[in-house]
This record gives structure tokens, C-alpha cells and sequence, in this order.
């Protein structure tokens, strides 16, 4: 069965970047997630992750066919 939340750092590990950056995320509210407990108890739910991903895939779509980036 798959988890249903993920911490930042189980995140972080699934995108490949640092903690500092998935905090970033979260914070800037790009990446939605609750807070248990704690304060660094941050939790991100899969499908909120996987709607995240789909969205930079979209966005990274649509930088190119601008000619913002190149493939």
C-alpha cells in the first residue's frame, strides 16, 4: 500500500533536491502540505505531490513552445 502523506524530506527525495528547496516549496505554497503536530512536522499528501509534478511538466511545456527554454 502507498503512503498517503509524505515528509519534506521523503519529498525531497523524490524530486532530488534539498531540504532547504521542498521547505521553499511549501512555504511559498507552490507545493501545498499540512503542518501535525510540531513545528517541523510538515506533512504532503501523494495525489498534492503528483498535481505538483504535473503542474511543472506544464509549465516546462509551456516555456519551451515560448522559446524561454530550449528541450
Amino acid at each position: 500500500m502507498n503512503p498517503r502523506f509524505y515528509t519534506l524530506a521523503d519529498v525531497a527525495e523524490v524530486l532530488n533536491i534539498s531540504m532547504s528547496a521542498t521547505r521553499a516549496l511549501v512555504h511559498s505554497g507552490d507545493l501545498p502540505a499540512i503542518q501535525i503536530g510540531g513545528k517541523n512536522a510538515w506533512r504532503v499528501e501523494a495525489t498534492e505531490l503528483e498535481a505538483f509534478i504535473q503542474r511543472q511538466y506544464e509549465l516546462t511545456r509551456q516555456r519551451i513552445k515560448s522559446g524561454e527554454l530550449q528541450a
